[in-house]
């Protein structure tokens, strides 16, 4: 099973990121992912995290949204964690605003492990608790220890 600390990296995991609008948001999170991860197109991934938001938003409600997309080109499954700098308004389901982006990348051959990635993601951020250790980590690999610890069941 693919877990998600193989996935997401301390480079991929940003604290106070400028926010301002959903389509602001996702540009960052693909030029992010552009950098982290070479073999990647940044404009690929922001039309792939684009179209997957027209089809219906990624908001989940408790200010978290789980941008996901499978990609051409993407091999194994790629993530990042974002925490924005101030909330953005993101027609989450709740209508709340959304300031916790956990972000999946998937092949375009996706398989039910990639869904079961999504599913753990899902599940660690229905939790308060989880949520608001995420909200108040204050660096990069803090917000990336979260994850972390939540997997391996601290």
């Amino acid at each position: 099973m693919i877990r998600l600390e193989t996935i997401l990296t301390p480079g991929r995991s940003c604290v106070n990121v400028p926010g301002g609008s959903k389509k602001k948001a996702l540009e960052n999170i693909a030029e992010l992912i552009g950098r982290e991860v070479p073999t990647l197109d940044t404009q690929t991934v922001f039309e792939a995290l684009v179209a997957r938001e027209k089809l219906g938003s990624t908001g989940f409600g408790n200010g978290i949204a789980i941008p996901h997309c499978r990609l051409k080109g993407c091999d194994t499954p790629v993530s990042a964690l974002i925490h924005l700098s101030a909330p953005i308004d993101y027609d989450a389901i709740d209508g709340a605003p959304v300031d916790l982006l956990f972000v999946l990348l998937v092949p375009e051959a996706a398989t039910d492990a990639h869904l079961e990635l999504l599913r753990q993601i899902a599940s660690m951020l229905d939790r308060k608790e989880v949520r608001e250790k995420l909200r108040s980590a204050p660096s990069n690999q803090a917000l990336y220890q979260v994850v972390l610890d939540e997997q391996s069941g601290h």
